[in-house]
């Protein structure tokens, strides 16, 4: 898989670019986010939740929570505990600034952790959600395979992700937008223009559909399958651990 990073003149890994990159950007993120994606991100998550919500879990973990929205929404479900894992204090600052506003800070936690080495014991969560984060990973397969660890026997797992529609027109449409309209909002409205070009970018190598699931089943998870979502331009995937 080719690894993009935000800033091409920077010797830092991609970890500590992703972490610079949301900082810079986590005050103006949700705005831009909604306008870029014409709000339909908001359907998908709803999506994610029910099938979540399905397993009954008590406790939850969402990597890669940023600004907090799915694991906000995921407090529709009757769990107890919800914790919001981000490598970003700024994107968790703007969500905890939320989640007060829900009244929500006592069963859901905003935390400052790393993807690649989760600060939790093994089998610790009923169900662990991803939501347009798992491209942010530096080394997938190691991330994957922490997510694993911390999951109960029989949990589920949900990612949501930008994915490339393969039917024309579809995929002709996603590339000119994401290409160069999406770069080109992100430039007009946001301090740092080179966010969102590697938000496009990254989604454009990034595997999707069944190869994802094949690197799933590869991790160890079972049950894997993936839903398309509007044409092909997002992905559900859902998965369990034995």
């Amino acid at each position: 898989m080719t690894k993009v990073k935000p800033y091409k003149d920077s010797d830092l890994g991609k970890k500590e670019q992703v972490t610079k990159m949301f900082d810079a950007i986590s005050k103006e993120y949700d705005g831009l986010n909604r306008v870029i994606s014409f709000g339909i991100d908001i359907k998908w998550r709803k999506k994610v939740v029910a099938l979540v919500a399905k397993t009954q879990p008590d406790s939850i973990l969402d990597i890669a929570t940023g600004t907090g929205d799915l694991a906000i929404n995921l407090a529709e479900t009757k769990a107890t505990k919800i914790i919001g894992l981000d490598i970003s204090q700024g994107m968790l600052e703007v969500g905890k600034q939320k989640v007060l506003k829900k009244n929500l800070q006592e069963r859901i936690d905003m935390i400052v952790g790393d993807s690649e080495n989760l600060p939790f014991e093994d089998n610790y969560f009923d169900a662990i959600t991803v939501g347009f984060g798992i491209r942010n990973f530096e080394t997938l397969e190691k991330g994957l395979a922490e997510i694993l660890r911390v999951l109960k026997p029989g949990g589920v797992f949900v990612i949501l992700e930008t994915s490339v529609p393969t039917q024309t027109p579809f995929k002709q449409g996603y590339n000119l937008y994401t290409k160069n309209i999406m770069p080109t909002i992100g430039k007009l409205f946001s301090k740092d223009q080179s966010a969102y070009r590697y938000l496009s970018d990254s989604a454009s190598v990034f595997p999707y559909g069944e190869t994802l699931n094949n690197i799933l089943r590869k991790i160890g998870f079972i049950n894997v399958e993936s839903k398309p979502q509007t044409f092909g331009v997002a992905t559900i995937y859902t998965s369990s651990k034995k």
